[in-house]
């Protein structure tokens, strides 16, 4: 599973021109979902994701998780973070879990947060979406199950 996770002041997600899912302060997840993922992987990068110190403390030190401050996420799912451009210009994305498994996946992904106390929004599983955000920072943090 890979997540790209930007630290945000604001974030929002349109499908057919209206908003689907808005946070303020908190975390933009983009959300892959490779071939082989379990629900192990998928609990440690929510896990990893909700108690990242990416946050400022009183001192301006990243030093505060998700769970410190309060704060949201916006959670987008995104196969195409498994395109592998290694060979050509063209992305091969055969290393992406096949759409219904991956969906299956992402809607526990987005559940467990929930279970966790993260007020969380999120995009739709396979729609064409126009995704707004402003970085704080900025603070872009990327994540593997793998490693």
């Amino acid at each position: 599973m890979r997540a790209v996770v930007q630290r945000v002041t604001n974030a929002d997600v349109k499908i057919d021109g209206r908003v689907n899912g808005k946070i303020d302060d908190g975390l933009l997840v983009l959300l892959g979902v490779g071939n082989g993922d379990t629900e192990e992987d998928m609990k440690y990068i929510a896990d990893k994701i909700i108690k990242l110190r990416i946050f400022s403390d009183e001192n301006d030190k990243m030093n505060l998780s998700l769970e410190d401050v309060g704060g949201s996420m916006l959670v987008i799912s995104q196969f195409t973070l498994y395109g592998d451009c290694s060979h050509g210009r063209r992305p091969y994305f055969g290393n992406a879990m096949e759409p219904v498994s991956a969906n299956e996946m992402y809607e526990k992904f987005v559940a467990y947060i929930r279970e966790q106390g993260i007020h969380t929004e999120t995009g739709e599983f396979g729609a064409d979406m126009k995704v707004s955000l402003t970085n704080d920072g900025p603070v872009t943090i990327i994540l593997e199950s793998k490693n």
